[in-house]
C-alpha cells in the first residue's frame, strides 16, 4: 500500500468482508468467529495498517484514558504508586490522565469532571477528599486504593498486620516504651488499621507506649518542623529510656532520622525506628531504614486489573453491573534493615 493511509474500504476489499464486518472486527471482536478475526488480524499485518486513534475515539466513544486522581508527589508512596500505575500501561495498553489533588473537595470535583469531560473509561483515586458514595454516583468504573471504600471496589495493604509486624519488631528490640506517629486519621479508612494494630500489640506485650496523633503540614519544612518538636518532646520526657518509633511513613521516618544523625552523628542505642510503605527513600536513606512493605508494584498491578475488568464488561452489548464493591487486600511484608539492628 505504500505510504497511504489504510482505510477500512482497503481491509474490507483485501479480505472480501464487508466494511461493516471490518467495523465489527474493531467495535465488536465477540461478534465474529474466531476464524473471521483472524483472517482480519493478518490481513491488518500484510496491509501495514496503522489505527488512527482519533477516529476510532470519535466513532464508538471509547478513549483508552484512565483517570488518577493522587493526593500529592510529595510522599513517595504515592509518587511511587502513581509509576507503578503508569507502568500498568504495557499489560493494559490504557493511557492515564493525572490530577494531583489539594484537599480541597470543591477543587477535585472539579478535576473529575474535567476527567469525564475527556471520556475516561475509569477512575483510579488515592485521594481521601470525596466520599466513596459520589465516586461511585459519576457512573464510571472506580478503584480506590488505601482510602474510605464502602461504594467503591478497592486494593489496600492488610494495614492491621502490617501494624503489628512493625510493633512486635520495636518490642522484640527491647525498648522501653513505643510510639506511634500518624495524622487523625478516620476510623472507616484503611489505614486507621495501624492505629489499632500498634495499640493491640502494645497491650499484648505490655509495654508502655504513647500515641501521636497530630498534623505534619503539606510540605518538607512544615514536616520537618512539626517531626523536630516530636523528637525535642522525646529528648525531654523520656531520657535515658529506650524509645521504639513506629512512623506511619517513610517520608516522615527519614526525617526523623536525619534529624537524630543532624545531632548525634549517629543512630544512637536508644533509638529504634519502624516506617511503613518501603518507598526507595527507606532502603536509600543514610541509615537504611526498616518498614513495612506495602508491595506497591503488586498493589498498582491489581488496582488496575480490577478496573480493566469493569471496565471490559461496560463494553459487552448486556453488560452485568457488580452486586457489591470487590474489595482486594495485600498481604505487607516486613523490612529488616539496620534502624532495629
Amino acid at each position: 500500500m505504500g505510504k497511504k493511509n489504510v482505510t477500512f474500504d482497503d481491509i474490507a476489499k483485501y479480505t472480501n468482508f464487508s466494511k461493516t464486518t471490518i467495523s465489527r472486527y474493531f467495535n465488536n471482536p465477540d461478534s465474529l468467529t474466531l476464524e473471521n478475526q483472524k483472517i482480519i488480524s493478518d490481513a491488518l499485518e500484510a496491509l501495514n495498517y496503522k489505527e488512527n486513534k482519533v477516529a476510532r475515539i470519535l466513532a464508538n466513544g471509547k478513549t483508552e484514558f484512565v483517570g488518577i486522581l493522587i493526593p500529592d508527589l510529595y510522599m513517595h508512596y504515592y509518587a511511587q504508586m502513581l509509576s507503578e500505575i503508569l507502568a500498568t500501561y504495557e499489560k493494559f495498553g490504557y493511557k492515564f490522565l493525572v490530577f494531583e489533588g489539594n484537599l480541597d473537595k470543591t477543587i477535585e470535583q472539579q478535576y473529575i469532571q474535567e476527567l469525564l469531560a475527556y471520556k475516561i473509561e475509569g477512575l483510579i483515586v488515592l485521594s481521601h477528599t470525596i466520599a466513596s458514595k459520589d465516586l461511585a454516583a459519576y457512573n464510571v468504573p472506580v478503584v480506590t486504593i488505601e482510602r474510605e471504600d464502602q461504594y467503591t471496589c478497592s486494593v489496600n495493604t492488610d494495614n492491621y498486620m502490617g501494624a503489628v509486624q512493625a510493633t512486635s519488631l520495636l518490642c522484640k528490640n527491647n525498648c522501653d516504651i513505643l510510639f506511634h506517629l500518624n495524622q487523625q486519621v478516620s476510623e472507616t479508612t484503611p489505614g486507621y488499621q495501624r492505629i489499632q494494630g500498634f495499640l493491640d500489640i502494645c497491650q499484648e506485650y505490655n509495654r508502655p507506649y504513647k500515641l501521636l496523633l497530630t498534623s505534619f503540614g503539606r510540605t518538607y519544612e512544615e514536616n520537618e518542623k512539626r517531626i523536630g518538636e516530636i523528637l525535642q518532646e522525646m529528648e525531654e520526657n523520656y531520657k535515658g529510656k529506650k524509645k521504639g518509633i513506629f512512623v506511619s511513613n517513610d517520608t516522615h521516618a527519614n526525617i526523623f532520622l536525619n534529624l537524630i544523625i543532624r545531632k548525634y552523628g549517629c543512630l544512637p542505642e536508644e533509638y529504634r525506628i519502624v516506617g511503613f510503605d518501603d518507598s526507595p527513600i527507606a532502603s536509600s536513606a543514610i541509615i537504611p531504614i526498616s518498614t513495612v512493605g506495602q508491595q506497591i508494584e503488586k498493589i498498582a498491578y491489581q488496582a488496575m486489573e480490577l478496573l480493566v475488568m469493569q471496565m471490559n464488561e461496560r463494553k459487552k452489548r448486556k453488560p452485568v453491573p457488580l452486586r457489591e464493591p470487590i474489595h482486594q487486600v495485600i498481604t505487607p511484608v516486613l523490612k529488616r534493615r539496620s534502624t532495629t539492628d
